[in-house]
């Protein structure tokens, strides 16, 4: 811990296990933001420290979920790369753009912003049966991967939760990839964000690694449990997780009205 903020031993416990719960939610059916950036806000950690631990911890757990993903065959590696490339650029600017909001400006816009993944949740329930996406030309892919990656990437620098659901559904409802497929390639998008967030805050000096490496090492186990789970169950394992997903966010919001 650094001079100016600690935590207790207990509650650096506590986090490091919502940190992995988060990893196994983060892997299957994305949002584990959702569960790890109030887990750190819980510590009484100011938020641009808050996100920048996040972020190391979710960079971390979100390379072993991806070579997770690559080894089962649910990655197409074109329109995941392409993805992640825009996905880096919008993070660069979503996280700079984040470290000059006041901390009651972030709490809102998550606030706010976050029920849209909801309304497509409630409106797609069928997304991601099949895979449709041979039916698109290499250019539109090309050109729909890249806008993903960039308004995605963006998201993921200013508020982070909810991130890995955004791209799931959007590489599944957009792209047509089956939710298999739509969950890894997802990881790669969601680790160049987190990579290019983390490389911002850590120059900022935002991230503490004596809380940040041990809840990141209980995100890789997370993250491996939760991509075995998402390559070995498929679609009928991933779509009840996103529905837990859904009810998290509005828990939260709930919870964020009433408080």
């Amino acid at each position: 811990m650094n001079g100016f903020f600690e935590i207790s031993k207990l509650s650096l416990i506590f986090l490091c296990f919502l940190v992995f719960v988060a990893g196994f939610v983060d892997a299957s059916a994305g949002g584990g933001g959702l569960i790890s950036l109030p887990a750190y806000f819980f510590t009484g950690m100011p938020a641009h420290l808050a996100l920048g631990c996040n972020k190391f911890s979710g960079f971390c757990g979100g390379v072993f979920s991806v070579m997770k993903f690559w080894r089962g065959g649910a990655v197409r590696l074109r329109a995941a790369l392409v993805a992640a490339a825009g996905s880096f650029i919008g993070s660069v600017g979503g996280s700079m753009t984040a470290l000059v909001l006041p901390e009651h400006v972030i709490k809102t816009m998550v606030l706010t912003i976050l029920p849209c993944a909801a309304a497509i949740i409630l409106l797609k329930r069928e997304m991601g049966d099949e895979d449709r996406s041979r039916s698109l030309g290499r250019g539109k892919a090309d050109a729909l991967s890249l806008a993903i990656g960039l308004l995605i990437g963006f998201y993921d620098g200013v508020f982070g939760p909810g991130t890995g659901t955004f791209a799931i559904m959007a590489f599944s409802a957009l792209m047509g990839f089956d939710l298999r497929t739509a969950s890894g390639n997802a990881k790669i998008l969601n680790l160049a964000s987190n990579a290019a967030s983390a490389i911002t805050f850590a120059a900022a000096g935002n991230i503490l690694y004596g809380i940040a490496l041990p809840a990141a090492l209980c995100g890789i186990a997370g993250n491996f449990a939760g991509a075995h789970m998402a390559l070995t169950k498929g679609s009928k394992f991933i779509r009840p997780m996103m529905l837990c997903v859904l009810a998290l966010l509005m828990l939260k919001i709930l919870w964020d009205l009433l408080s």
